[in-house]
């Protein structure tokens, strides 16, 4: 199955032009009259750092990205006078308004184009003097000689400007990609990390993470799936480097601390300089480059379905399970959904709802087992909430039964190792019998979800007829790992997921006099802080930014767990089944949904999230997904406690049409 992903930037797009770029005269007219006026500036030498453009550092830093690895990039240690980068951080931060963008890729604090300076008026541009200078020296003449001299980039453009300020807070952060969207030539970043008189520390994160890549399946380079630089950000530290398909791939480690903190954050100034265009000198039409982009690569993504026996007929929903198939299914499942009863409920409500979440779905003996299993081995290989750091190393998690997975422009997370062929598999019965918690995870994987039993349990609750399937069993850890958003272009697919991540235990409420002070406030997955939860999204206009959702309604919807619209029609509440006697969530809580006010209610319908699922455990996500439908599992935060487990099956499905009774 090939899945796509429809237009959009995988890294954070400034806003152009827009009339918001200040905090304060928000609502000032932009001067129609002031007209650009790139490389105006007459001599920038003096803003730089000394010997910046002697010919002896050109040579130097010409030779140093030459031998620049895993792809060629450069680090100039000090880029600006101190006092003019100061100044610069000062008006950015007392005039400039940030806003926070969050999609399947990023979740960054951003201002708006700076290009759009240009078009303010005179009283506004008073506010932002040495910004305008910073920004004028950048893409002065002298300075983009400079860059070609060093990267042998080609010509660069004066008139296309491309920058904004970018503020990563605790818990921002940007994934894997390559920066390939039209005439980019050069990506740059300039930072400015707070507080800057104390050198920004290594375990706070925001490190830039270069990326190695390798021969893909289809033979075009691909990521590594972990990197072999990472470079911290020091105050005026200049990185760039030249824009290349299938080559530049990087990240932005999370930052783990906060501005509780002596008001620390990850501030940069961070663009891209274009190529010539038309009517600038040195400008060539574009050449179709030979490598795709990460973007164009996500279009290529390939489910490998598996076949089930021939010799096996296929079962109709029409029928009831088979005694073979109960005797088999009870090892797995609680027995409430084994009930005639409960089967032919949970298939009315799909029918109209197109899906269902089912609570405690394994049976307790499993569950309780596998739970504490899980959890233990968090503690045992450094992702539980003591470990040594917030961000763990790539290898954690990643050994034994375990191995990663990526390419990390696609996703990144572990998964099982495959049995040796040859090796001997002993049955466990019952199956809560199993010590190893991965022994547990890998008979879910190998045996319930591929069996005839379970395809005859999801055509009896879904009135659909599984024809082929894929079951995977997937570990995400804290502050590595993710699934970017992917479509199926051309079919529906029955999504189920079986969600195995253990939830926090919460604290106690604070007590004053020995009386508690009420409710504590949701914590954890519940609060959608963590990340991890599982989205689906509706198909976007082209020209549209298909994964960006409003943050706020987001976690407003991992708090509530399941909400919004189902993967199917848009149309349907998707709310889920809940309970282990497969019936809604209580009057209650539908009462709870339908009090919203009118202004949360249109943002979520405007923000193109049909369905989010947070965390949970022992939970069954049945989703019917239709065609264009974009889907992905958002980044698991450093601030997880421990991983995010499921077991993640896909169905290839057919309608049934049973014969009519009638001769003709």
């Amino acid at each position: 199955m090939t899945h796509r992903t429809h237009e959009r930037s995988p890294s954070p797009q400034p806003e152009v032009s827009e009339p918001s770029l200040l905090k304060r005269l928000k609502s000032s007219h932009i001067s129609e009259s002031a007209a650009p006026s790139p490389g105006a500036m007459a001599d920038p030498t003096p803003h730089f750092a000394p010997d910046l453009f002697g010919p002896s550092n050109i040579h130097r830093l010409h030779t140093e990205y030459d031998g620049s690895a895993p792809f060629k990039h450069v680090v100039v240690d000090k880029l600006f006078q101190d006092d003019l980068l100061q100044r610069v951080k000062d008006e950015a931060l007392a005039e400039l308004s940030f806003s926070e963008k969050e999609t399947d890729i990023y979740k960054v604090y951003q201002t708006g184009d700076l290009a759009s300076l240009n078009y303010l008026d005179q009283q506004q541009i008073a506010l932002l003097p040495s910004l305008l200078t910073l920004r004028d020296a950048l893409y002065s003449p002298m300075f983009r000689n400079f860059l070609r001299a060093v990267t042998g980039c080609g010509p660069l453009s004066g008139t296309k400007q491309d920058m904004s300020i970018v503020s990563y807070r605790k818990g921002c952060h940007l994934l894997n990609h390559d920066d390939v969207i039209g005439t980019r030539r050069v990506s740059y970043i300039l930072y400015m990390p707070l507080p800057h008189y104390q050198g920004w520390q290594r375990e706070w994160g925001g490190a830039l993470e270069l990326y190695p890549v390798k021969p893909g399946p289809d033979g075009v380079p691909e990521p590594e799936a972990v990197p072999s630089k990472s470079i911290p950000p020091v105050w005026n530290q200049f990185v760039f480097f030249e824009v290349q398909p299938g080559h530049s791939f990087h990240s932005v480690e999370e930052v783990v601390v906060g501005e509780s903190e002596d008001g620390r954050q990850r501030l940069s100034i961070s663009g891209w300089f274009h190529a010539a265009q038309p009517g600038e000198e040195g400008y060539q039409s574009e050449n179709q480059p030979e490598l795709k982009s990460s973007r164009e690569q996500l279009a290529s993504t390939q489910t490998d379905f598996k076949s089930y026996p021939e010799n096996i007929e296929p079962p109709l929903p029409s029928e009831p399970l088979s005694e073979e198939h109960i005797s088999f299914l009870s090892e797995f499942l609680n027995p409430v959904y084994l009930q005639a009863r409960t089967m032919k409920a949970l298939a009315s409500r799909f029918v109209d709802e197109s899906s269902l979440e089912l609570h405690s779905f394994l049976c307790a003996p499993l569950a309780d087992k596998l739970r504490s299993g899980l959890k233990e081995k968090d503690d045992a290989d450094g992702l539980g909430p003591n470990r040594a750091t917030r961000i763990p190393p790539h290898t954690a998690g990643a050994e034994g039964a375990w191995a990663l997975r990526g390419p990390p422009h696609k996703w990144r997370y572990c998964t099982l190792r495959a049995q040796d062929a040859g090796g001997s598999k002993v049955a466990v019965s019952p199956r809560w019998a199993h010590t190893d918690p991965d022994e547990a995870i890998r008979s879910l994987q190998d045996e319930l979800f591929p069996s005839p039993a379970f395809r005859a349990w999801l055509a009896c609750v879904s009135n659909l007829l599984p024809l082929r399937y894929s079951a995977e069993a997937r570990r995400f850890r804290p502050g590595l790992d993710y699934t970017l958003a992917t479509s199926e272009a051309k079919e529906t697919r029955l999504d189920v997921v079986l969600g195995l991540t253990p939830q926090v235990e919460p604290h106690e409420p604070p007590a004053t006099n020995g009386v508690t002070n009420g409710e504590e406030p949701v914590r954890g997955w519940q609060s959608g802080e963590w990340g991890g939860w599982e989205c689906y999204m509706a198909p976007h206009d082209e020209e549209d930014d298909p994964a960006v959702y409003r943050s706020g309604s987001s976690k407003k919807k991992a708090a509530n767990g399941t909400n919004g619209t189902n993967g199917s029609n848009g149309t349907n509440g998707a709310n889920g089944t809940n309970g282990t006697n497969g019936h809604a969530e209580d009057d209650e809580a539908e009462m709870r949904d339908a009090e919203d006010d009118e202004d949360e209610e249109e943002e979520e319908e405007d923000d193109g999230t049909l369905l989010t699922v947070q965390p949970g455990y022992n939970r069954l996500l049945l989703v019917l997904r239709d065609e264009g439908v974009m889907r992905f599992v958002k980044y698991v935060s450093a601030a997880a406690e421990g991983s995010r487990w499921d077991i993640c099956g896909e169905f290839e499905i057919g309608m049934v049409q049973e014969e009519s009774d009638d001769d003709s």
